[in-house]
């Protein structure tokens, strides 16, 4: 009787580890993620580059974001995350001027988010750049000129710039993305969802880490 009590006991605790592996999504290339090539130059140095490319006006970028802000909350100090605003129409390169003038002018806490909520939940009508200046007035607490000259400065023409050369060639078609060192790109449908996002991030951050020596 005691030999039953002791492996059923066993076997009760190792249950839980049982269940938590199975339930460790198993990644595979070609399906839940894909490999860049050829891989692309990051600008985060010696960190781990993690890009979320999106726009403000994508429906399913709102529904991503509050995962990627969870995770972003729980990363490695050797990672560096960065939302990455597309711009490959004139309506989608007005906000990315927009959160690059927020960035320049320090107010991008304030206003990431909020800018998410004046499209989706409160249903804003920004219609040119104009109309996206006075929201930044108005949330982001800087003058109109001040944001103006920002939006259309020389660093942010060029990162406007460098939305449009890199997206094409990390073979991003659509927003939301999740781009890892310029190697890996994935979408939430390839990662099976919203859950899966920020364990396929940190399967991949595990992966540079390892190729890394870390």
């Amino acid at each position: 009787m005691r030999l039953i009590a002791s492996l059923l006991l066993t076997f009760a605790l190792a249950l839980p580890a049982c269940a938590q592996q199975a339930a460790q999504p198993n990644f595979e290339l070609g399906k839940h993620y894909y490999a860049i090539d050829p891989v692309q130059p990051t600008s985060s140095g010696d960190k781990i580059e993690v890009l979320a490319v999106f726009m403000y006006t994508c429906p399913h970028c709102y529904d991503l974001e509050p995962y990627l802000v969870k995770w972003a909350e729980t990363k490695g100090a050797d990672v560096a995350y960065a939302p990455f605003p597309a711009a490959w129409n004139p309506s989608a390169e007005a906000f990315a001027r927009g959160f690059y003038a927020a960035e320049t002018l320090g107010v991008m806490e304030k206003t990431h988010e909020a800018m998410f909520a004046a499209v989706h939940k409160e249903r804003v009508a920004f219609r040119t750049l104009d109309d996206i200046a006075n929201w930044y007035v108005e949330k982001g607490g800087v003058s109109k000129e001040q944001f103006m000259s920002a939006a259309n400065s020389f660093a942010v023409n060029s990162k406007i710039g460098r939305s449009n050369a890199m997206i094409p060639r990390w073979g991003v078609a659509g927003t939301p993305a999740v781009v890892v060192n310029g190697k890996y790109r994935f979408d939430v449908g390839s990662a099976g969802g919203h859950v899966n996002v920020a364990p396929l991030i940190d399967f991949l951050v595990a992966k540079e880490r390892a190729a890394k020596g870390g």
